[in-house]
């Protein structure tokens, strides 16, 4: 590869055009994350607004009181993973996703990502969500009244019933039973772990939603392997690698793993997730992620998490064609910014760790996990681990314990 002691031209010119896409992919993150700062500091303008939609506290205090406060409540629950707590946001997602499904299926270019997975199957998916998060609500939600706070009723939408429709396929059946498993398992795991665990030592409610959909699901597909009426479990899907993983496609992403907990992974899915959501802040400071006001900290921590780990293991998207890098977007990352508060070290600290740990740590829980259990359960249970691990970890710092 030398001559005369020096390296060869074509080594020279070898290494320089490998590490092309590198230095664009880092470009790329540190251009998204810029964005996305310049957009949250803007958006923090919106507090100046007259507030138009109710509050957080005022839309709780409605849930459970009339059909429109019921109806409004648990369109927000849809962004429960997210963080958000927006019904407009859910409104947004919902739309966005029918849209994408539909260019999906006439094939147009723009569709974006395949919506669940290329299965065909958003519209069961998101028929069982929704209906198991009806039942959920209505099993469950006396508990957010009797205890005065929240309280973990939205699980099951992104949890066992869609799992259980990508797993089994289409049908009233397979809909039903995964909705109703869902409500019956999940929530009251996640309700139990809240109240009894997350409440009295002051830890993450992340940890008690996701504890409850790993938990219950493990029960739901034991249970559905001795139901009758269920189908044999589909054939597995093989993930297809890109080797297209430049700038474009990483923005694509990052914006796609904002919907990925909802089982849709598309990039107009989220766009109206998102837009649904900063509408809500602008009405309403105080009327998404449960009143506090931090959804501008909240959006730049899962903005990079997703940037740093869709860049850092987009090797992984190129050759495995799936890589779990959203876990941290709807767990880590927001959860020690509602922890430590919205401080510089809490939003780069728990985006950096989340990014880094979380994906590689639920790639390796769901490998192990049986064919007729859905990946997800790997997903949660890695948010689980991460969480707490990262959560208690940065307690000890001292710029991180002196934090609200």
């Amino acid at each position: 590869m030398t001559i005369s002691g020096k390296p060869s031209i074509a080594w020279s010119v070898a290494r320089r055009t490998a590490a092309a896409p590198a230095v664009r992919a880092m470009l790329t993150c540190l251009a998204s994350v810029a964005v996305a700062l310049a957009f949250v500091i803007l958006l923090e303008s919106a507090k100046t607004l007259p507030h138009v939609l109710p509050n957080y506290s005022e839309a709780q205090a409605e849930a459970y009181s009339d059909i429109g406060g019921f109806l409004y409540w648990i369109l927000g629950d849809t962004t429960e993973p997210q963080f958000y707590k927006s019904a407009l946001g859910g409104l947004g997602m919902l739309v966005g996703g029918g849209v994408a499904h539909t260019a999906w299926k006439l094939r147009k270019r723009w569709a974006g990502f395949p919506v669940s997975y290329g299965t065909g199957l958003w519209p069961w998916v998101t028929f069982s969500a929704a209906l198991g998060l009806l039942i959920s609500n209505v099993a469950w939600g006396w508990t957010v009244p009797a205890t005065g706070g929240w309280q973990p009723t939205f699980v099951p939408f992104v949890s066992v019933p869609p799992a259980v429709v990508l797993v089994y396929g289409r049908g009233w059946t397979v809909a039903v039973t995964g909705a109703v498993l869902g409500a019956a398992l999940t929530t009251p795991i996640s309700l139990f772990v809240n109240h009894f665990i997350c409440v009295p030592n002051e830890l993450p409610s992340v940890v008690a939603s996701v504890t409850g959909m790993w938990a219950g699901a493990l029960a739901a597909f034991i249970i559905c392997r001795h139901l009758p009426w269920m189908p044999q479990p589909l054939a597995a899907r093989s993930a297809v690698g890109s080797r297209r993983t430049g700038p474009v496609w990483i923005v694509r992403r990052i914006l796609a793993d904002f919907t990925e907990a909802q089982f849709y992974g598309n990039e107009i899915a989220s766009l109206g997730l998102i837009a649904g959501t900063v509408l809500t802040y602008v009405l309403n400071p105080f009327a998404s992620v449960y009143g506090t006001g931090l959804l501008p900290a909240v959006l730049i921590a899962q903005v990079m998490t997703a940037a740093i780990g869709v860049v850092f293991y987009r090797r992984r998207w190129a050759t495995v064609g799936w890589y779990p890098t959203f876990v941290p977007v709807v767990s880590v990352a927001p959860a020690v910014v509602l922890t430590y508060g919205p401080s510089v070290q809490a939003v780069v600290v728990g985006a950096v760790l989340g990014a880094l740990v979380a994906p590689p740590t639920a790639a390796a829980i769901s490998r192990h996990l049986p064919e007729d259990f859905h990946p997800f359960i790997g997903n949660v249970l890695s948010m689980t681990i991460c969480t707490l691990a990262i959560v208690i970890s940065l307690g000890s710092i001292p710029c991180f314990a002196a934090a609200p």
